[in-house]
């Protein structure tokens, strides 16, 4: 099986390379007000399904609640690092895994709470003779880029079921909405997505979960995705870096409060592009249930994953790295979640005949012509585009 040595030197360069970006180029990061008294902050997003409770946050006016004036500024997701490295955005909300390594390599950023659970999978052909963790040893693994959290998850399932994720695995890259086609054409054995790529092939009936993060233990209990915010930023405006952390909270609450609602807003909104029912179905099935002490957790059981499937170094100190990554303010924690009040909005919840609505959309309107989702082989976010019927 082809070994492949240089993802630490992959996912170090990139850091080193935000780090250099820093030494000359960095915002100044002391908030600025406008005239009624905000608090001026920048929110970076891609437009991913997952993303809502930052859509949420800002059209229901849960930023301007914490007495912030946001500019929403979309980026592609292999600028991420650099921008909020840099502070040219502040704040964003992704995945804590594919932190953890640029973190470990000098990357200055905070994390402040965890916003929901699940959103990737492994998955191989309907019907086919993988069917385990266990039954892809030796085996062709497609992947939408190396370090992306769909590789990540992989290598933390694969290493914490006995298998060496870089040496029993040969691992082929193909764009993410190239997955499905490798697969059906036997170029790979099984792969690795994220939403709502996995869901399209679930609806299509081509493909069988091998794991899921939204089902499988440890991975269910796990926050995904967490607030995270520039390091200098966060030290200089603590005011700020909680109050932006408390209305993404509030914005995840009501995600969770009415997933079919906020999926359609998105939409609508164009925020992402998607097919509202598949956009409502992808988004159903994580959990936004935000946590203070959610997000702690999740930073060690990363960590852990990622030590035994060879990515981050095997001599780390987690306790040292959560003391330097995580971020606590005073009222901004998870009684203070309990105790927002969100509306219950009309058929704003899945529906008991979701996928039905699912298939009526597919064949009325089409399937959606992109799809960005949150891996990317070459630094762009990955574009999905299919053909509609």
């Amino acid at each position: 099986m082809r070994n492949i040595p240089s993802l630490l030197r992959f996912l170090g360069a990139a850091a080193v390379g935000t780090l250099l970006l820093a030494g000359c180029k960095q915002k100044s990061i002391q908030a600025e007000k406008t005239a009624d008294g905000l608090t001026k902050i920048k929110v970076g997003y891609i437009g991913l399904t997952c993303e809502a409770p930052l859509y949420i946050a800002h059209e229901k006016g849960f930023f301007k609640e914490q007495g912030l004036e946001v500019e929403m500024v979309k980026c592609e997701w292999g600028q991420f690092k650099d921008l909020v490295g840099l502070g040219t955005i502040h704040v964003v909300h992704q995945p804590i895994m594919a932190f953890l390594k640029p973190i470990e390599e000098g990357l200055d950023v905070k994390l402040t709470a965890g916003i929901h659970r699940g959103c990737l999978r492994i998955q191989a052909p309907l019907g086919g003779n993988l069917k385990t963790v266990q039954d892809l040893k030796g085996k062709r693994i497609g992947v939408p880029g190396m370090g992306t959290p769909p590789f990540i998850f992989a290598n933390r399932v694969l290493g914490d079921n006995g298998i060496d994720p870089r040496n029993d695995i040969q691992w082929k890259v193909f764009p993410s909405s190239e997955l499905g086609l490798a697969l059906e054409k036997g170029e790979v054995d099984a792969i690795a997505n994220s939403e709502p790529i996995g869901l399209l092939l679930l609806a299509d009936k081509k493909v069988q979960n091998i794991s899921d993060q939204t089902l499988d233990e440890p991975y269910a209990s796990e926050y995904c995705c967490g607030v995270i915010v520039n390091g200098k930023y966060a030290d200089v405006n603590p005011d700020a870096t909680a109050a932006v952390t408390k209305a993404i909270m509030k914005g995840a609450k009501w995600v969770e409060t009415n997933p079919r609602a906020a999926a359609i807003l998105s939409v609508e909104k164009k925020y992402i592009l998607s097919n509202p029912e598949l956009n409502a179905e992808a988004l159903g099935r994580l959990r936004y249930i935000p946590s203070i002490a959610g997000g702690k957790d999740a930073i060690r059981g990363a960590a852990e994953g990622m030590i035994r499937a060879g990515i981050l170094k095997p001599n780390m100190d987690i306790d040292q790295s959560i003391q330097k990554i995580y971020r606590e303010y005073p009222g901004v924690n998870d009684e203070w979640l309990k105790g927002q009040e969100i509306e219950h909005v009309a058929m704003g919840q899945i529906q008991n005949n979701q996928w039905e609505l699912i298939q009526q959309e597919l064949a009325t309107i089409g399937r959606p012509t992109e799809i960005k989702t949150c891996c990317s082989a070459s630094g762009k976010a990955a574009v999905a585009a299919v053909s509609t019927p």
